[in-house]
């Protein structure tokens, strides 16, 4: 790193919150994707005052800034691909408020997702945004991906439980919007332009959520099939019969080996579909649906099904489902996962695709997740991806033609990962000319210099 910025930023922001060392370098240099870049210097802020000096000073200087949570992403979105500075966000991690009477939690951008729920549960209350990996990501990140997770399916997304966002912007300048209440409508929606933004925009130092009671009751569903067709006409069936369960998931034959595999046989039932259901509410109503429901899905002759109706049992059901990507990890293949969205009438099509693509490419191709919106998680596995060019080139071609298909199935490409580094060739596939000069347009007024996670679809 050029010893002058170094010590301009020890003079800005002091000694503690700058550091270069190779180790910590090439930590900050990526997240769950396989790229990385090391940044010359990383920057620890501890407060909305540092951010914006930062900010200031790298916006004079055009050097680049990519703002990092906990490095969790799939998509390589913090990837600082350009060098220059990654300000890390973990150490503006405290959980400022949460309010039972206001059912409002105001907290800093590193604050842990499970952490935040834990502490709202303490006080009855509910934080339902659920990504799979809760107990490592950040709310910053969640807001700048607008994450999702199995319960987004009654619930909603990270979108709809923003009630107000601090936000500072390329120049240093510090902005509010949103505020500390369930419903507003004042000017324009700039909540919404900056969830989801992938950190282009600004950098959100303060997040206002949203929160709901918490229900006291829930049930969970396990279910085990022959074929992945009847499961996914059983999701058909469940919307068809009226019921909005809270999380509604799916996975096929390959997920199901891996994690036998991984976790052992006596854990995962017998068969190649996995059915999981969760509804929660007042205990008789709960416990009246899961009736119904098991009802429902018996009479499609599944291999097993498991009910539970404590919370420690359902969370027992969902260890599996929570474990599916690291059992795919562990058969030491690079696992690339695409959060691809397809209406929910294509399901099985979308499955039968994947396998298409396993017997024309030769990748294994494993797909689980979201059934209840369509969101499945299609997941590549790869030998020698990251060694071999010719590897790479095979999954170039088997993604392009996955997101070709479910682009003319009327899908997108990521539902909840966002685009970063990882599906930056397809951005122009996905979007029309007037959409990304509109994208381009917003970035330039905001961003002028273009300093904000350079490198990554924008450009």
């Amino acid at each position: 790193m050029d010893f002058q910025l170094r010590e301009e930023l020890i003079a800005l922001l002091g000694t503690r919150a700058v550091v270069d060392d190779p180790q910590t370098l090439g930590t900050h240099g990526g997240d769950k994707w396989v790229a990385n870049h090391a940044p010359e210097v990383v920057v620890f802020a501890e407060s909305t005052h540092e951010v914006s000096a930062l900010l200031r000073f790298a916006n004079e200087h055009r050097i680049p800034v990519t703002a990092r949570g906990a490095g969790y992403g799939y998509v390589g979105g913090c990837v600082p691909v350009r060098g220059g500075i990654a300000l890390s966000l973990a150490r503006m991690n405290r959980i400022k408020d949460i309010s039972f009477a206001d059912a409002i939690a105001v907290v800093e951008p590193g604050v842990i997702t499970g952490e935040l729920q834990a502490k709202a549960k303490e006080q009855r209350l509910f934080y339902p945004p659920d990504p799979a990996s809760l107990n490592d990501c950040s709310i910053g990140g969640n807001v700048a991906t607008n994450a999702g997770g199995p319960r987004c399916l009654k619930y909603g997304v990270t979108r709809n439980y923003v009630a107000g966002l601090e936000v500072v912007l390329a120049n240093g300048e510090v902005v509010r919007t949103g505020a500390r209440v369930h419903k507003n409508k004042t000017g324009f929606d700039l909540i919404g332009l900056f969830v989801g933004s992938e950190g282009m925009l600004g950098v959100v130092t303060e997040v206002t959520l949203k929160l709901l009671p918490l229900p006291p009751a829930r049930a969970t569903l396990s279910a085990a099939f022959d074929r992945m067709s009847t499961a996914a006409a059983v999701v058909q069936e469940i919307f068809a019969d009226g019921f909005l369960p809270s999380s509604l998931e799916i996975a096929d034959h390959l997920t199901l080996e891996a994690a036998r595999r991984d976790l052992g046989s006596e854990i995962v039932a017998p068969g190649n579909a996995h059915l999981l259901v969760d509804v929660d509410g007042q205990a008789e109503t709960v416990a009246a649906e899961m009736a119904k429901l098991r009802h429902l899905v018996e009479a499609e002759k599944p291999n097993i099904v498991d009910v539970a109706t404590v919370e420690a049992d359902c969370e027992r059901l969902w260890s599996l489902r929570r474990e599916f990507s690291n059992s795919l990890r562990a058969t030491g293949l690079t696992k690339l996962n695409q959060d691809v969205v397809v209406p929910r009438s294509r399901l099985v099509e979308l499955v039968e695709f994947a396998e298409g693509l396993h017997t024309k490419h030769g990748f294994p191709v494993a797909a689980f997740g979201h059934a209840g919106d369509g969101n499945i998680h299609v997941n590549i596995m790869a030998d020698h991806y990251n060694e071999d060019a010719a590897v790479r080139d095979r999954v170039e071609g088997a993604l392009d033609e996955l997101f070709k298909q479910v682009l003319a199935w009327g899908g997108v490409i990521t539902g909840e990962h966002g685009i970063g580094l990882a599906k930056k060739r397809w951005w122009p596939e996905a979007t029309s000319e007037a959409v990304r000069d509109l994208h381009r347009r917003l970035k330039k007024t905001l961003d002028p210099h273009g300093i904000l996670n350079p490198g990554k679809f924008l450009d």
